[in-house]
């Protein structure tokens, strides 16, 4: 009676193995055919018996199944999710690239991930922010690795103000204490005098050599976490948290108390919850740190302006251009500032009356916006030679030129603006 037992398990066991086979068999010709409907339905068919195979066979079974859910790229995307699982199951199985189905699932999730970035570039390009997140994220979650994915699929979800995601994507990065650090490559355009930056070295260089670009430079770019941190805190702000916004911000400058992006970072958000003294305060502790940096100053000078403190807004201009002389745009904003104090003084010119003393009060108002005017011209002209395709800057300086009655220079800009704009 034993020994007939035995023969009969024997024989089960040889019906499942046989079984696995065919379905597999099916499953893989289905593949070759494209016929993916019926390679899935031979793999649920193997799917039950598959646990009692050996490796080489699970590692097959798993190989098919990816390939079947995946579809040649037509699945939906939680099929493809699930052929990814199964492409993991796989290199985990053979526990080497050089596996007998490890390089094909290598170059089949890099297909896979190809293709969801093609994707969200092309949502990109047609502002479809949400999917163009999705699809980042997807690429993400198949190769960690790359954790640029997850930063593109965090700033695509915010810029379209989908502040659930975003916030969820921005703490993953802040937990894996992401920096994205990486290479600027730049250089200038011969034509327009403009700097631009450039994917790659490779094109960079080759558009040098062509002859259109000069003046090729390369920086290293700075580290995210303080961005990262700082929309962090904004999201928390724009959900009316703003206990949890500073609480964000303070972890972040005890983490790194040298970090000055942090620190930028953190006066913003002040600024943001209306806080105009802690935000002078670190302001002035950011200067201290980092007293010739241009760039910072320029900054400094453009939060100034925006929180109404026009007279440090100068005097961040005017350090900005004498650490750096060849910045333009602190020149153009020096001019904006100057221009700024107008309004008030044309309101009064405007509420004047007839009399004889209203009369003298105006002339000297519009002799006090004629000076006013002067005194933008340099810094308007600077900009214009800096960046000689600023045609807003050009405009501007042409209206002045009127105001003030210069007419030669007036129909010399004018004439280069017609010249830009046929140029356009």
């Amino acid at each position: 009676m034993k020994k007939q037992i035995v023969v009969a398990l024997s024989l089960l066991v040889s019906t499942i193995s046989f079984s696995q086979k065919s379905e597999i068999k099916a499953a893989e010709k289905a593949i070759k055919t494209g016929n993916f409907a019926d390679a899935k339905s031979a793999i649920q068919s193997a799917e039950s018996l598959i646990g009692s195979a050996d490796a080489k066979m699970k590692a097959k079974f798993y190989y098919l199944k990816g390939q079947a859910l995946y579809a040649n790229g037509s699945a939906s995307n939680e099929d493809i999710s699930k052929a990814v699982e199964s492409f993991n199951m796989v290199q985990e199985i053979e526990g080497s690239a050089k596996g007998k189905y490890s390089g094909g699932v290598t170059e089949l999730k890099s297909k896979i991930i190809n293709n969801y970035l093609t994707k969200a570039n092309s949502a990109l390009g047609s502002k479809d922010y949400a999917r163009a997140s999705i699809g980042f994220d997807y690429a993400y979650r198949m190769s960690p690795k790359d954790t640029l994915y997850l930063y593109y699929a965090a700033s695509t979800a915010v810029t379209g103000q989908d502040y659930v995601t975003s916030l969820k994507f921005y703490e993953e990065l802040r937990d894996l204490d992401y920096q994205g650090v990486g290479m600027l490559y730049t250089a200038t355009n011969k034509e327009s005098g403009e700097e631009e930056v450039f994917d790659n070295q490779i094109i960079r260089d080759t558009s040098v050599k062509s002859g259109a670009y000069i003046a090729p430079k390369e920086k290293q770019t700075e580290s995210k976490s303080a961005e990262i941190v700082k929309n962090i805190a904004l999201i928390h702000i724009s959900n009316g948290d703003n206990e949890r916004a500073i609480a964000s911000m303070k972890a972040a400058r005890e983490q790194n108390p040298d970090d000055l992006g942090l620190l930028i970072s953190e006066a913003n958000v002040q600024l943001k919850m209306g806080n105009r003294e802690r935000f002078k305060e670190l302001m002035q502790e950011a200067t201290t740190m980092d007293p010739d940096n241009a760039e910072l100053q320029y900054n400094l000078g453009v939060i100034s302006a925006e929180a109404g403190d026009n007279d440090a807004a100068k005097v961040y201009y005017e350090k900005a251009i004498s650490l750096d002389p060849s910045y333009a745009d602190a020149y153009n904003n020096m001019a904006v500032l100057i221009l700024s104090t107008e309004q008030p003084i044309v309101e009064e010119m405007n509420s004047l009356g007839t009399s004889s003393a209203d009369n003298k009060r105006y002339d000297e108002l519009r002799a006090k916006r004629n000076d006013l005017y002067l005194s933008a011209i340099p810094f308007l002209e600077t900009t214009l030679k800096l960046k000689p395709k600023n045609i807003q800057a050009a405009q501007t300086l042409m209206n002045i030129y009127s105001t003030t009655s210069q007419m030669d220079k007036f129909k010399a800009m004018k004439a280069k603006i017609d010249e830009m704009e046929a140029g356009n």
